[in-house]
């Protein structure tokens, strides 16, 4: 499976990053931000051929780096024959214009990339629609770069006319497609709200698995579920969200969502993109924090993932935060307490406890029954079936329904339920 991905020869790739006083520290190019770009590029389909990092006051306006280090970066690219460059910062449409002109190969950013890997793995309709969104928007004020020659002689005689109208057309063309666009997604959340309704309405509680890019989301799923979903170790593998039911006991039963990790400076306007998969979070009952036990950068990576939860509504959610890998744990304390679970996916390690921890937060009391229901009130089983998980139906003297109930039901069924004690009134409205 994996041949098909690559190409016969890979795109080399110089990356570049830029760490300056005046940026917000979250923008600055690390070492552990660049070690990320290669591991993306690498997902792109792409292999790094050099890198190189610039210190600096404040970035520059013209060129983001500086004249004395584009023209090093320049000498890297011709000594490693790359075919292009990758910036770990984001970069204003004339930066990126400057750049790729100066080069002479193209340029891009950790936008771009990110967005080019998120166009070869969405696979479902409202994935795609998704990511030709972002695409657009992020396309959109780069334009003018595409029409070179309308720079060159701004104004002047004979540039007035079919370029400048091509441009103008262009433009109008993608705000057209992104309202389109938009307009399919609003769709997609309409339909989305409708089958949560039909959740709620039959009380079946939401759980979504949320975390770092890579750190085993779509393992676990595939653990709990037998989902059958495909887990690489490669970053950005899940984009599409994946629903499957998983039975925590015999009274409890949820429905689990995937969902695309999260990564440091991920666009914002990604964000935006991929809000009709990640609205699902303010909506999820509960959430379960995926982290890689394994990497050195845990805690950075859970800070993101915390940040993100914030900004789309689900800070209030319960959660538990799932130590994934422990296999590889090098610490000496495996991490645990009160919602913290330590699990490997992969061999199956701690997941009963998961289970077990799951089923705390979520147990609504509900219990196994027998009910007997007379055949003049025959219409109350198609009430059972909208409330409860009916098992079992057997027609006799009575119709014999054995059911798993929420206590409400319970109560309301009265004495029709076997072993009832006087609590509430008749289920009858």
């Amino acid at each position: 499976m994996a041949g098909h991905q690559k190409k016969e020869t890979l795109d080399r790739a110089v990356l570049v990053g830029l760490s300056a006083h005046s940026l917000p520290r979250e923008e600055n190019a690390t070492e552990e931000s660049m070690q990320e770009l290669a591991a993306l590029l690498e997902t792109a389909g792409g292999q790094t051929a050099g890198v190189a990092v610039q210190s600096k006051d404040s970035p520059d306006a013209r060129t983001f780096i500086g004249e004395g280090k584009v023209a090093e970066v320049k000498q890297l690219v011709q000594a490693e024959r790359a075919d292009m460059v990758v910036f770990d910062n984001a970069l204003s449409p004339s930066q990126q214009r400057v750049l790729t002109e100066e080069l002479g190969v193209p340029v891009l950013d950790r936008s771009a990339l990110i967005l080019d890997i998120f166009a070869q793995r969405a696979r479902t309709r409202e994935g795609r629609l998704q990511v030709e969104l972002a695409q657009y928007k992020y396309l959109l004020p780069r334009l003018l770069g595409m029409w070179k020659h309308l720079e060159r002689q701004e104004g002047a005689i004979g540039t007035r006319g079919p370029g400048e109208t091509q441009l103008e057309s262009d433009r109008r063309h993608i705000r057209r497609k992104i309202s389109k666009l938009e307009a399919e997604l609003k769709e997609v959340r309409r339909v989305r709200a409708t089958q949560r309704e039909r959740r709620i309405k039959n009380e079946v509680p939401v759980v979504a698995i949320v975390g770092y890019t890579n750190a085993g989301k779509s393992t676990l799923l595939n653990h709990l579920t037998g989902a059958e979903i495909p887990a690489n170790d490669r970053l950005f593998d899940t984009l599409d969200t994946t629903t499957r039911t998983l039975e925590i006991s015999d009274t409890c039963t949820v429905l689990l969502s995937d969902t695309v990790g999260f990564i440091r400076k991920l666009p914002h306007h990604l964000v935006e993109a991929f809000k009709a998969t990640l609205e699902e979070l303010e909506y999820a009952d509960m959430l379960l924090h995926v982290i890689d036990a394994s990497s050195p950068l845990w805690r950075e990576q859970v800070q993101v993932v915390d940040q993100l939860i914030q900004e789309l509504g689900a800070g209030q959610t319960p959660r538990i935060e799932v130590f994934n890998k422990c296999d590889k744990w090098t610490g000496d304390i495996l991490p645990h307490g009160e919602g913290r679970v330590a699990i490997s996916a992969k061999t199956g390690q701690g997941v009963p406890q998961l289970l077990e921890a799951i089923g705390r937060v979520l147990d609504n009391g509900a219990r196994r029954v027998t009910i007997h229901l007379p055949y003049e009130q025959g219409g109350l089983l198609e009430r059972l079936y909208q409330q409860a998980k009916v098992e079992q139906v057997e027609y006799g003297q009575s119709i014999d329904v054995v059911a798993v109930c929420p206590p409400k039901v319970i109560g309301q069924l009265g004495p029709l339920v076997e072993g009832w004690t006087p609590r509430r009134e008749s289920w009858e409205e």
